[in-house]
């Protein structure tokens, strides 16, 4: 086989898969959209009948919050644990890599019951710190492996002209290290908006609190049969991280194939 009819084969392959990818949500956009008469007024009134403004309100706080606090905690305990000898530092990281092992499922329960024990429970806390503590395991893991992937001699010429750990850190390491700590941050926040099942346990009673992926679940069952409603509903909730993935793609794709996770 030539190049020319490899290269037309793999062409093919993708344009089938996109094709496949893409199908559902040209679907979900015309029945939002009600083509071919192409009425607008449909995300109007799923925007006010839904209270989508309180509730995307409420994911970006939850996931702004929680994103830059796992990231910054990520970054130093990846620092430490990946460019750093200590003792208990191949304990420590077992220790962060166990907690990408635990399904939420398996601890939401007990987790519901601690929350609650200390006030934390139908509040922005209670929603916050366990995906801050989620993500950390994840970042942690992700930056260790950068880290780890250093050139010893970057971190010997930044202690030769007297930078600090700290320095050394923040000026020289994360600056080199910008698509991979993007891809961390972009794939914290795609898992920490679409979260469902934490909202749901934790949000027992104050419908103010609730995330845009718990209220677009209660507005489906207000809804069960409007599908125009609720497509459009289902297209409000995605935007936001969609554009973010649009801004950040090209971080994204850079971080993902310069071996961020190579050992």
């Amino acid at each position: 086989m030539n190049v020319r009819a490899e290269r037309f084969i793999n062409h093919a392959i993708l344009v089938v898969f996109s094709v496949i990818a893409v199908f559902p949500m040209v679907g979900v956009v015309a029945q939002a959209l009600q083509l071919p008469h192409a009425d607008l007024s449909t995300f109007g009134t799923a925007w006010r009948e839904g209270h989508f403004a309180t509730y995307l309100r409420n994911s970006v706080i939850v996931t702004a919050v929680t994103v830059v606090t796992a990231a910054v905690l990520s970054i130093m305990a990846g620092y430490a644990l990946g460019t750093m000898r200590f003792r208990g530092s191949g304990a420590l990281f077992l220790l962060f890599v166990a907690g990408l092992t635990i399904p939420t499922e398996a601890i939401v329960v007990p987790l519901y019951f601690d929350l609650r024990s200390a006030g934390l429970d139908n509040s922005y806390a209670g929603l916050i710190l366990p995906q801050v503590a989620m993500s950390v395991a994840f970042g942690t893991f992700w930056m260790r492996a950068y880290f780890r992937s250093i050139p010893r001699s970057l971190l010997e010429a930044a202690r030769i002209d007297g930078a600090s750990g700290w320095t050394t850190l923040w000026r020289v390491l994360v600056p080199v290290g910008r698509p991979a700590i993007l891809t961390m941050v972009l794939l914290t926040t795609m898992w920490t908006w679409n979260e469902f099942l934490l909202p749901l346990v934790i949000v027992n009673s104050d419908e103010g609190l609730r995330t845009a992926p718990l209220g677009l679940s209660f507005f489906q069952g207000t809804h069960k049969t409007d599908y125009s409603l609720l497509m459009a509903g289902a297209l409000i909730i995605a935007a936001p991280i969609v554009i973010v993935y649009v801004f950040l793609q090209r971080q994204f794709i850079a971080g993902m194939l310069s071996g961020a996770v190579k050992e």
